[in-house]
């Protein structure tokens, strides 16, 4: 990915985006939970994931962490995007999407979401219900699956609702182990309903204190994420080859995510967990293998 890379143009653009370096967006995709662009996948999918990958983390960091007015930053990145769609955008990026775009026939609509997710998390700072944090996660997170559907060339209804629950589960095993991060920038993802039933308060949250409540509440949250990991478990069975291997070592991030929050005794609020490599590692060969007998099944069935 030469030109997301390329520092010809980024210094003229930087400021106009937040300030953020194109190096430290894109540096983030060794340290996420799964294979952002899975090594053995063909060169031309490699290089559109991390195009797809590169807009979402742009879109997330200038909602997180740029300083100044992030409101105003991701006007910027939308009014950026447009370029994009129009084969005119100037920030190293956002030209590498277009290439994508344009290649991939995506439509603006799931980029758009992510920005006004990211909106969202500037005047959104609680979620009253699950039903609320779905609505949020269709925003956030499956838009990302779909567009790896489309610019993979395997999108139909019945993945793109298998990859929803993915991605949602994903986003969900991401906030869980956040907790204490995004405590600090003062954002509470638990749903307040849950926090009431399992008697945890929010200024316990704050203060990071692990209560026997707080473990409780954790323990069926992951649960929950867990829940949505398996409901969209036939997504990897419905593919083939490296792509099917992909999927696998998304999904299997999530697991071993929420199995590294288990491990902690569930105790998120402190401090956030991480699962090692050789756990995703695993759990990605048990979703794969998990896969190969659901289509050896269908195939006797």
């Amino acid at each position: 990915m030469s030109q997301i890379h390329s520092a010809g143009s980024e210094s003229a653009v930087d400021a106009s985006l937040g300030g953020l370096s194109v190096a430290d967006v894109m540096g983030k995709a060794a340290r996420e939970n799964f294979p952002v662009a899975s090594w053995f996948l063909p060169r031309a999918t490699r290089r559109h994931l991390l195009a797809i990958y590169g807009f979402a983390r742009l879109a997330d960091d200038l909602g997180d962490e740029a300083a100044g007015d992030r409101s105003r930053h991701l006007d910027r990145l939308q009014s950026e995007l447009e370029q994009a769609f129009a084969g005119a955008a100037r920030h190293p990026i956002l030209a590498e999407l277009s290439a994508t775009i344009r290649e991939c026939r995506l439509p603006a609509e799931p980029f758009l979401a992510l920005i006004a997710a990211n909106r969202m998390d500037q005047r959104v700072k609680r979620y009253a219900t699950f039903a609320d944090l779905r609505a949020y996660c269709r925003l956030s997170a499956e838009p990302v699956g779909r567009l790896v559907l489309m610019a993979t060339g395997t999108f139909t209804p019945a993945r793109a609702a298998w990859s929803d629950d993915v991605c949602t589960g994903l986003q969900l095993a991401e906030h869980w182990q956040d907790v204490a991060e995004d405590a600090a920038r003062g954002r509470i993802y638990l749903p307040g309903e849950d926090l009431a039933r399992f008697g945890v308060e929010e200024a316990q949250i704050l203060r990071g204190a692990t209560t026997p409540g707080f473990v409780r509440l954790m323990t069926f949250e992951v649960g929950r994420a867990r829940g949505l990991l398996a409901a969209g478990a036939p997504l990897a069975g419905s593919l083939r080859g490296r792509l099917r291997l992909a999927i696998a070592g998304f999904a299997g991030g999530g697991s071993a995510a929420l199995d590294a929050i288990a491990a902690a005794g569930y105790d998120v609020a402190r401090h956030p967990t991480r699962p090692s490599r050789r756990h995703i590692l695993m759990r990605s060969l048990g979703i794969v293998a998990e896969a190969r007998g659901q289509r050896a099944g269908g195939a006797t069935g």
